[in-house]
């Protein structure tokens, strides 16, 4: 059967930095302005004046007009195509800030790239007067409301607005926040577009393909192991999930080393599940239930992409990132309940639910990170469990930790990035069910099943300080919601960036 070939995409839209007005900057299809609420009526941003002058329209009354209020996200429109004083422009945009918090700014700038689709250029003054962090966030709202992915014939539904402009932003330091937001937006539609990809192209080998592609660019080291290696070296994780499937797993791993290195710069080790595709192997899912599985390998996706930006936030310590691909398949070679499989290191599992495999590959690279890398810190992230969503709700990612300070990076990460997390517990009393008759661990413990997971997981993770990321709950968006757009999150990236882009991700752990 011939490979499929993935149709070209969608890019991100360009930014640019001016400190001009919009009504002073020409050749934009669109000018766009900020809107606060305020006690008595709906307050305009920077330029708006000008721009009422220069176009001869009440704005403030076409505020009014709509019934406007100022609250985040909320979009008016204004027509001007008629008036030739405008030079280009065709539209005006009233873009609502509400409390113009960090996060409003990240939202009204997802509105405002939904209200200019298949535009040439906008030029907007809402950044200019966003808080610390704002013009960043706005940044990254616009840029991921903007994706999109298609496999037409006949190419893509609608296209991002191909050019945006930062207007009235003199700011000396506004050069560097809008490379660093470039840079996680990226790496957010990265993910994003890798978990969209359908698993009849995104095979283990594939997604493998895809970290030498974009590590290669990054200037990473990449190494692949393939099932032969796999073999020889004691992954038996990854080799019994993968096991029922034609498409043979890998282990991909990518090495980042700061500039200004020494032998005395710690390492981070971040673990991304790879499940290109999900069926349940013989503990098979009903036929809903595999409908979003080819973004099984979101927690992959997000650390692949992470590792494409790390030197583009300034990570000033070691990274390695490590992906477990595998497919979860049927066939007479599948693992079978009741198996036991031999991890790397030597840990035996015994398999009695087939669909809980994610942790199965995690644990062998986990123990490979922990023997062969001296980390200072471990982390995970996968799509692990259901129970996630069942106890979280759709936008909210769980967290596990064995080290506080360790958690307190993640979640403060979490909340400036906008990718949210709450803090579970690893309950001791539950320890018991992640044990095995058999063997050393049992893979089916049952509920409480997100915490249950997570037990299993730290019997990996050694004395390493480790944080484990379930974001089952947030994989996938069933709607257009703010930055989120319909299908796979992409979620991940922008957190882990965050935190491993701050002045010392070590502080407090090492």
């Amino acid at each position: 059967m011939p490979t499929p070939q993935l149709p070209p995409q969608v890019s991100p839209p360009e930014f640019a930095l001016s400190p001009a007005l919009p009504h002073q900057i020409g050749g934009a299809e669109v000018w766009a302005f900020p809107v606060l609420p305020g006690d008595d009526g709906p307050l305009l941003g920077p330029g708006a004046d000008e721009a009422s002058d220069a176009l001869g329209v009440d704005l403030l009354a076409a505020l009014e007009a709509a019934r406007a209020t100022g609250r985040t996200g909320e979009v008016t429109t204004v027509p001007v195509a008629a008036l030739a004083a405008a030079d280009d422009v065709s539209l005006v945009l009233l873009v609502g800030v509400g409390s113009a918090s960090v996060t409003d700014f990240r939202r009204a700038g997802a509105a405002l790239a939904r209200a200019t689709r298949d535009r040439v250029s906008v030029v907007t003054s809402l950044p200019a007067i966003a808080p610390d962090e704002g013009l960043g966030a706005f940044v990254v709202g616009a840029m991921l409301a903007s994706f999109s992915f298609h496999w037409r014939s006949t190419g893509p539904e609608s296209r991002p607005v191909s050019r945006i402009v930062l207007a009235a932003v003199s700011d000396d330091g506004a050069d560097d926040e809008l490379a660093r937001a470039i840079a996680l937006g990226g790496a957010g539609w990265r993910s994003r577009a890798l978990a969209t990809v359908p698993s009849n192209l995104k095979s283990p080998a594939w997604l493998a393909e895809q970290a030498v592609e974009v590590g290669e660019a990054a200037g990473l080291e990449v190494t692949v192991w393939d099932a032969e290696r796999l073999a020889a070296e004691g992954f038996g994780g990854i080799l019994a999930v993968g096991g029922g499937s034609v498409n043979e797993p890998r282990f991909v791993r990518m090495d980042y080393t700061p500039r200004g290195a020494t032998k005395r710069t710690p390492t981070v080790v971040i673990v991304g599940k790879g499940i290109t595709f999900d069926t349940g192997g013989l503990d098979i899912k009903p036929s809903e239930g595999m409908l979003t599985m080819k973004r099984d390998m979101s927690g992959a996706g997000a650390v692949i992409a992470t590792m494409a930006a790390l030197r583009d936030v300034d990570c000033p310590v070691r990274v390695v990132g490590l992906v477990p691909a595998a497919e979860n398949s049927v066939s007479g070679s599948a693992m079978r309940p009741g198996d036991v499989i031999t991890h790397f290191g030597g840990r035996t599992s015994e398999v009695n639910n087939t669909d809980a495999e994610g942790r199965l590959v995690l644990a062998d690279a986990m123990a490979y990170a922990v023997s062969e890398l001296a980390p200072s810190a471990l982390l995970d992230i996968a799509t692990l469990t259901g129970a996630m969503k069942v106890a979280l709700g759709q936008w909210t990612g769980g967290l596990f930790a064995n080290h506080d300070a360790f958690a307190r990076h993640v979640e403060a990460a979490a909340e400036a990035s906008g990718e949210r997390v709450w803090r579970m517990p690893l309950v001791a009393d539950y320890e018991e069910r992640v044990s095995s008759k058999i063997a050393d661990g049992d893979n089916a413990a049952g509920g409480p099943g997100a915490i249950t997971a997570a037990l299993f997981l730290q019997h990996f993770a050694g004395d390493v300080p480790w944080a484990h990321i379930d974001f089952a709950s947030a994989a996938e968006s069933p709607a257009d919601r703010h930055e989120w757009t319909a299908g796979p999150s992409g979620f991940g990236p922008r957190l882990l960036l965050t935190w491993l882009g701050s002045d010392d991700p070590l502080e407090g752990i090492s």
